[in-house]
């Protein structure tokens, strides 16, 4: 658990039960901001199981400034199977305006490597849309390599995907 790391702006810290209905908001405006579809309207309700229940299923840290939480990573533990260890998938990393370059990205960023190392992973992995200009130089300036893919999503509540015939 990440003990609150005072800023000059704030706090960086693990949310707490109470900040869903915010950090929702967040995701809504990631969304948003990413040109996503709508969320769930009760993903304030869903993501608690994944943040609160033993053992957690997804890592989450959140800045707070003026008693407002103004950004959030998420994070999971994960498997590569051509390196034959885990490593921790950066799910979403975000910074709602006009929060975006006071540092609060780079500090939510360490925060989730930290957590990847003391988890004994060996590396944090992530995406970005390639149209992200300003997370892209981010990015770039941590030090982190790219990697190009294309990532593909199968929603599973669709109809079944067609298989081949005889």
């Amino acid at each position: 658990m990440l003990t609150p790391v005072p800023t000059a702006g704030g706090v960086l810290r693990a949310p707490v039960p109470d900040d869903l209905p915010a950090l929702a908001a967040l995701c809504a405006a990631h969304a948003l901001f990413e040109r996503s579809g709508p969320l769930p309207d009760d993903l304030a309700t869903r993501l608690g199981p994944a943040l609160f229940d033993e053992p957690a299923r997804l890592g989450c840290l959140v800045a707070e400034s003026d008693d407002r939480l103004v950004g959030y990573a998420t994070y999971t533990r994960d498997f590569s199977t051509w390196s034959a260890s885990e490593y921790v998938h950066l799910d979403c990393l975000f910074v709602g305006e006009p929060h975006r370059g006071a540092g609060w990205g780079r500090l939510l960023l360490d925060a989730v490597v930290a957590a990847a190392r003391a988890s004994g992973a060996t590396e944090v992995q992530w995406q970005t849309p390639r149209w992200n200009r300003d997370a892209v130089r981010f990015y770039d300036r941590t030090g982190a390599r790219r990697h190009s893919k294309t990532r593909y999503v199968l929603p599973l509540t669709a109809r079944a995907p067609h298989t081949p015939g005889p």
